[in-house]
């Protein structure tokens, strides 16, 4: 008797211990919320500011809520092409003296531009930040754009695009994508722009460009790091409070896309060693209660050598040499898309079958527990690690404000995902994955080209 009442005296000791470790599992899964504040000064920039006391270091983003999809047609790879023109001096400061300073004192700095918006960040140690805040405020209010050093930085762009996309195999395949997949909206066209437009631009298109969009109150400023709030805030109103107001409107009238009625089918040919086949669908916004078991299924159908589409193209029918897809969720509707490079002895029909087969199967059987659950985990594991640095904290902060309009989605998305049923995936499939909203595009090596 006394050796089963110590029996379940350890039983029960031990529940209560997995109990408090599932319970402190939980905890560490969610990380602690950011402590932020948010303001917006009287010329209309926006500033998010998070102490972080853990080292010695700050991190600025400043994004411009300009990208590719701001270009008027015919003048494509402007938001790009002022990701280069940022760095080529001010009324102040040498062309490429901001970097050459930065360098000098131990810190790092970039850019880069997508679609929506275009980012200029820097790490510094945190004694550093006047100077930050300063070059950041020069550079917004007196950019030097002059005719040669345009020339100059078109001709760096150029050569990019030759480097990058003209002459990688497959280098051109997202444009295509994009250009067969949409009519009207500017999604249409690549962030790197056309040589055409490229070459067609003028100082005054790009000056016309600059003070359109690169002016306060289309820009975001978001500091992570070892500062007092207190006192940054004084040195923000000094140095990018004094920029002027701009004395126009920040334009938003993007095309938007009519919804497709049928399916689209194209065969092209490109200089490539194997065919390629595409298959996408239009789906829906960043921060849209669909776009979030859209990320799950593509998780589920095309992230990785784990995932559906790669297991049964390339492992099991062995009819590809690579398939990969992408749910490409951003501020305005995009595309999920799935790519098969065609393994010789195939066909491109029977890879296109396989492809649609999967997004059908994907419409008419929910996925598994096992499956949703390792997609929460791996979304989970993302966000955690997501937020280690200043740097990842400053973009989840600048993307919440830029691109959802809303900064408490840096907190909320968590328990969204967490809380995503196999029906939610099997909805979205349902209501994405039509055949009426389907591209298929086949890429030849050889042979004629058209649309069917």
């Amino acid at each position: 008797m006394i050796k089963l009442c110590r029996r379940l005296l350890a039983a029960a000791a031990a529940a209560s211990v997995a109990a408090a470790a599932s319970v402190a599992l939980s905890a560490a899964v969610r990380p602690p919320k950011l402590q932020y504040q948010i303001t917006t000064l009287p010329n209309g920039l926006t500033v998010v500011l998070e102490e972080d006391h853990s080292t010695p270091i700050v991190h600025l983003n400043l994004t411009y809520h300009v990208g590719s999809k701001n270009e008027r047609p015919g003048r494509t790879g402007f938001a790009h092409l002022f990701e280069h023109l940022m760095f080529k001096g001010s009324r102040n400061v040498q062309p490429e003296a901001h970097t050459s300073m930065i360098s000098s004192i131990g810190g790092q700095s970039n850019a880069y531009t997508t679609e929506d918006e275009t980012v200029f960040w820097e790490t510094v140690p945190a004694q550093y930040v006047p100077m930050i805040l300063w070059l950041e405020g020069d550079r917004m209010a007196t950019l030097r754009v002059d005719k040669e050093t345009f020339t100059n930085e078109r001709d760096v762009v150029k050569e990019e695009r030759r480097m990058r996309v003209d002459n990688q195999p497959y280098g051109r395949l997202n444009e295509i994508i994009y250009d067969q997949a949409f009519t009207t909206h500017p999604y249409k066209h690549a962030t790197i722009g056309s040589m055409v437009d490229l070459e067609a631009a003028s100082i005054d298109d790009v000056l016309d460009f600059y003070h359109t969009y690169y002016v306060p109150s289309n820009a975001t400023l978001v500091l992570v790091g070892d500062f007092d709030s207190a006192q940054v805030t004084q040195l923000v109103n000094s140095y990018l409070g004094r920029v002027p107001k701009s004395q126009r409107d920040v334009p938003r009238d993007i095309p938007k896309e009519p919804s497709q009625t049928k399916e689209k089918r194209v065969t092209l040919q490109e200089p490539w060693p194997l065919p390629a086949v595409v298959v996408a669908y239009h789906i829906t916004y960043d921060g849209n209660p669909d776009s979030y078991p859209l990320h799950i299924a593509a998780k589920v159908l095309s992230d990785g050598e784990s995932s559906r589409i790669y297991q049964k193209l390339v492992y099991e029918k062995q009819m590809a040499v690579a398939a990969f897809g992408h749910a490409n969720l951003i501020e305005d509707p995009n595309l999920f898309y799935a790519v098969a490079i065609v393994q010789p002895g195939h066909t491109t029909e029977e890879t296109i079958g396989a492809l649609i087969a999967e997004f059908e199967k994907l419409r008419a059987e929910p996925i598994t527990e096992r499956e949703l659950q390792r997609s929460k985990n791996q979304f989970a594991r993302d966000y955690i690690l997501g937020r280690e640095s200043n740097q990842q904290k400053a973009g989840v902060l600048a993307h919440a404000v830029v691109i959802h309009h809303d900064i408490k989605t840096a907190d909320g998305e968590f328990d969204i995902f967490q809380n995503i049923t196999v029906g939610d995936v099997q909805r979205v499939a349902r209501t994405y994955f039509r055949p009426e909203n389907r591209l298929v595009l086949t890429l030849n090596p050889s042979g004629k080209a058209g649309n069917e």
